[in-house]
């Protein structure tokens, strides 16, 4: 057996407020779920963005909870990329600028595809790709 897709993704946040601006004003995605001072969830097409408060993960559920989900988390900046066709990464280049969104690498791949980096609020490196980069159409 091999698994099919990645259903979810998960960054870890310093301030969910100013991630829920970002990920929901600047990336257009959809909020489907909060639980203030622990996370933010967002659907990004087919699959979930996990935005956690790293510090609220590390505690461990308390006895008989209803969804005992096991501590979790991480240190330091994380990284998540996006899938765009080359039209879309120049539409994306065009908002992140707009917004005063630094990009900090915009390159041509040495098999092909092209990638843009920029950063979140709290600091995650994230990217818009082509899929050709690895192979995907």
């Amino acid at each position: 057996m091999t698994p099919t897709a990645i259903l979810e993704s998960a960054l870890y946040v310093t301030d969910l407020d100013a991630a829920e601006a970002f990920y929901g004003k600047v990336m257009g995605l959809e909020r489907i779920a909060r639980v203030e001072g622990r996370h933010v969830f967002f659907r990004c097409g087919n699959g979930v963005l996990l935005l956690f408060n790293a510090e609220a993960t590390k505690v461990p559920p308390e006895a008989g909870a209803r969804l005992p989900v096991p501590p979790h988390g991480t240190i330091g900046d994380g990284h998540l990329c996006f899938a765009a066709s080359a039209d879309e990464i120049e539409r994306w280049r065009a908002r992140l600028e707009a917004e005063s969104i630094a990009v900090e690498a915009d390159f041509e791949w040495p098999n092909g595809g092209r990638s843009i980096y920029f950063r979140d609020p709290s600091g995650n490196s994230l990217e818009f790709a082509e899929p050709r980069i690895w192979g995907l159409e």
